[in-house]
């Protein structure tokens, strides 16, 4: 079948620039069928350069030779490693695109904090539940300041476990707080208190600097 329409050679400029259409264009004015092919075959390989996305396809050699069959009109005439078609451009349809229809409940969440409560549910073992329940409490912590910028409470997050998955997945929420079970990194919070509780009360340096003006003003 012929490409009689401009419109696929349209859309294939705009992949491979007029510079190429130009070279196609040249190609086919050739008189020696071996100098075309040789051409054809040179051209082929610049254009897999400048397409480069076809490599991740099947046959993507075949592709690019029927890219240059569509750019002449059809009427490239060589010695082809394959068979050449326009066939393919001119009644092929874009693939529908999938568009997800559930929109989550907790957008800042997002859907994939859904589907992992979801897999969570389906945990048998006790304990690989509480560490899935953990390292999704983290997740969603960690989610919603990013989108509040702002802090929440554990229960909350808990709370929103308990209603994501629909009362299956649940823990002890003093349990829970006690151990910031919950934060992104419990153990430098923890360091960061503990080295405060031990600070000594007189390493202001004004303090330091206060008594030992008063030493000597009593010597």
């Amino acid at each position: 079948m012929e490409a009689s329409t401009s419109f696929k050679q349209d859309l294939l400029l705009r992949e491979y620039g007029r510079n190429v259409q130009d070279l196609v264009n040249y190609i086919t004015k050739v008189e020696d069928r071996q100098e075309r092919t040789r051409l054809s075959q040179l051209l082929i390989n610049l254009m897999a350069k400048l397409n480069p996305q076809l490599r991740d396809t099947q046959d993507y050699q075949q592709k690019l030779w029927n890219h240059l069959f569509v750019m002449s009109g059809s009427t490239l005439d060589v010695d082809a490693p394959y068979p050449l078609s326009a066939m393919e451009y001119l009644n092929d349809k874009p693939q529908p695109m999938e568009y997800p229809l559930n929109t989550p409940k907790y957008k800042h969440y997002g859907q994939n904090v859904e589907l992992l409560v979801q897999r969570a549910t389906e945990l048998t073992d006790p304990q690989e539940r509480e560490a899935a329940i953990v390292s999704i409490g983290k997740l969603m912590k960690t989610l919603y300041k990013s989108y509040n910028k702002e802090n929440i409470t554990d229960d909350v997050i808990l709370g929103d476990i308990r209603e994501i998955s629909k009362g299956q997945l649940d823990m002890d929420l003093a349990y829970i707080e006690s151990n910031n079970l919950f934060e992104s990194n419990p153990g430098n919070r923890q360091q960061q208190d503990n080295s405060y509780q031990q600070r000594p009360q007189n390493q202001n340096p004004r303090n330091k600097k206060s008594n030992r003006s008063s030493n000597q003003r009593n010597k």
